[in-house]
């Protein structure tokens, strides 16, 4: 058998796969074979479960891991999450969600999957939460001059409900989109009295972590919220709150991130209790008196008729 080529850091591990695949040992073929038609479970899998779906021993999966130019099989797992995280188009997610044979049993089992999924995404989250770095967020977001909030395509949706909500509490908060300016010309004005959220999740936005590297580079402190360590904007910032978002099929999974920046939200109104409170007492009085939400037309004639009974 011939030598097989040592691949360090491989930025495409199926194209290298490909490559090293006519020199590999059979067992290792296996291993390759498996990956290629399970390839989003793999990336879930323990060492031992990959073993014993392929029907080999578990030093044979990490010999694999390697030959492939990972220091073991931890760090090629993380590669391979990474890699379909950035790289898994819509199209092969929709693949993926038909030929994976524990999904395609009926339609309703559909159902039963993704809401699973979406509670194992929180599971996650909270089971691995940092309480001392999310603190130090939130002390950064109290004590910043302004506060910008970026993210693009998918996780605008992120970005906007952070925004509105912080908008509520504080009196210096901005969401940056793409609009008839460039968001540069928002960015430059920043300086290290300023903090930047940036939110990025598979598949990951070129432009968050382009606009994250010019922030980074100003001396601008950055809050990443992202779906894992290794995500591409982490590398800018020691200041990280992973909420995970295991990709199910091609709707990304947003439940775990969007119940970190409530979290978030609440832990920064709890904080500034007092302007809290008279933000939305002074709300409530305008969302009654121009009927913003249904019965409040009703609660409102009540409290008329109380008042001529009164007279």
């Amino acid at each position: 058998m011939k030598e097989i080529p040592y691949v360090k850091e491989s930025k495409d591990i199926f194209s290298t796969i490909k490559q090293l695949y006519p020199n590999l040992s059979k067992s290792h073929k296996l291993i390759a074979d498996f990956m290629f038609s399970h390839y989003e479970r793999v990336s879930e899998m323990s060492a031992s479960k990959v073993a014993k779906g392929v029907e080999v021993s578990e030093a044979t999966v990490v010999r694999f891991s390697i030959a492939l130019g990972f220091e073991g099989y931890p760090e090629f797992r993380r590669a391979l999450k990474n890699e379909l995280n950035s790289k898994l188009t819509t199209i092969e997610r929709i693949n993926m969600t038909l030929r994976n044979e524990e999904k395609d049993k009926a339609l309703q089992e559909t159902v039963h999957n993704v809401l699973k999924a979406d509670i194992e995404n929180i599971n996650s989250t909270f089971e691995e939460f940092d309480y001392e770095n999310f603190k130090s967020c939130i002390d950064l977001i109290l004590e910043a001059r302004k506060v910008i909030i970026i993210g693009f395509r998918t996780t605008s949706l992120l970005t906007e409900h952070l925004g509105y909500y912080l908008n509520l509490i504080l009196d210096n908060v901005k969401v940056v989109n793409y609009g008839v300016s460039d968001i540069y010309e928002d960015l430059i004005r920043l300086n290290e009295k300023d903090v930047v959220i940036a939110i990025s999740f598979p598949r990951y936005a070129q432009k968050t972590y382009e606009a994250v590297e010019f922030l980074k580079d100003k001396g601008i402190k950055i809050i990443a919220i992202s779906d894992n360590e290794n995500a591409p904007i982490n590398e800018f910032t020691e200041y990280r709150l992973i909420a995970k978002s295991n990709v199910y099929s091609f709707v990304d999974s947003l439940v775990a991130p969007l119940s970190l920046i409530n979290a978030l939200v609440i832990s920064v109104g709890l904080r500034n209790i007092g302007k809290t409170k008279e933000t939305f007492n002074a709300l409530e009085e305008i969302w009654r008196d121009h009927y913003i939400y249904t019965g409040d037309e009703v609660e409102k004639e009540f409290m008329k008729g109380h008042e001529d009974d009164d007279e």
